[in-house]
């Protein structure tokens, strides 16, 4: 069955990575599309080890200026805390609430709070360059994963700023997705494209696969396979573990996501993974 208008992705399995609460929404726009999904989860999202730097932040929650949210789960990690401690929305009202892309705002604003600055792009970077001229001699807090890039700590800190990082929740490798990965990968009914939404996805995908080292993952594994990135920093680390992306979001979201996939679609044939460089 060719793909058409209403159904360009018709004929296409696409294998979506995203955490098994989260993939319904990207799923099922996709099967809307025409796609045949299949959902693998590559990570996992758990509490962690300890609650007590993100309850000691939350308590002293007054004495910050600028709250920095880089994921809808460590809005919902952060969430779960302040009704665990009984602290009303009134005592975050005095916070600069900065959110890394639209994702993010949308599950902040749930809460009943608003967002100061969404910048342009939805990576570390550009938070950085939004905030630096506003944050010298601030308190800021950074709500995040136990293993996130140190890009906005360390230029914020360079700009003028104290910056606490607490980590609200973890990210891990689900083990149960391991067999299931790897049968369905040496299949003749691997999927054409798969997606990563985040370097973490890109890494555990190596690590179920492989042994998560760049080219660790058997080429024949890959053989047809193209690989969809939802931006540049998902696309690099999907570089150094040798499996470039064949194609990548302009717009750092979702639906930026499902429009590249998409366009390629009607594009000449990407170069898949068949032989990683």
């Amino acid at each position: 069955m060719k793909p058409n208008e209403n159904h360009p992705l018709t004929g296409t399995r696409i294998l979506v990575g995203r955490a098994r609460h989260q993939a319904g929404s990207l799923s099922a726009s996709l099967r809307s599309l025409g796609a045949s999904v299949i959902e693998i989860p590559f990570i996992e999202i758990r509490k962690p080890q300890s609650y007590t730097p993100v309850d000691d932040a939350l308590k002293d929650i007054k004495s910050y200026d600028w709250l920095i949210l880089t994921s809808a789960n460590g809005v919902e990690a952060m969430w779960q805390r302040v009704r665990q401690l009984r602290i009303t929305p009134r005592k975050l009202k005095h916070l600069q609430i900065a959110a890394i892309g639209p994702a993010t705002k949308k599950a902040i604003v749930k809460h009943g709070l608003k967002v100061k600055m969404v910048p342009d792009e939805y990576v570390a970077e550009a938070v950085v360059k939004k905030l630096r001229d506003k944050i010298s001699g601030k308190r800021v807090v950074l709500i995040r994963a136990k293993v996130a890039r140190d890009v906005i700590p360390e230029e914020l800190r360079a700009a003028g700023a104290t910056v606490d990082v607490v980590e609200a929740y973890e990210t891990v490798v689900p083990e149960k997705s391991r067999a299931r990965l790897r049968a369905l990968m040496k299949s003749a009914r691997r999927p054409h494209i798969v997606t990563f939404t985040s370097s973490s996805t890109a890494k555990n995908f190596a690590e179920l696969l492989g042994n998560g080292e760049a080219g660790s993952v058997s080429p024949a594994w890959l053989k047809d396979v193209q690989f969809a990135s939802i931006g540049p920093v998902t696309s690099a680390t999907l570089r150094e573990l040798q499996m470039p992306a064949a194609i990548e979001a302009r717009e750092f979201t979702m639906g930026g996501l499902i429009r590249a996939i998409v366009l390629a679609r009607y594009a000449e044939p990407a170069k898949t993974n068949a032989t990683p460089p």
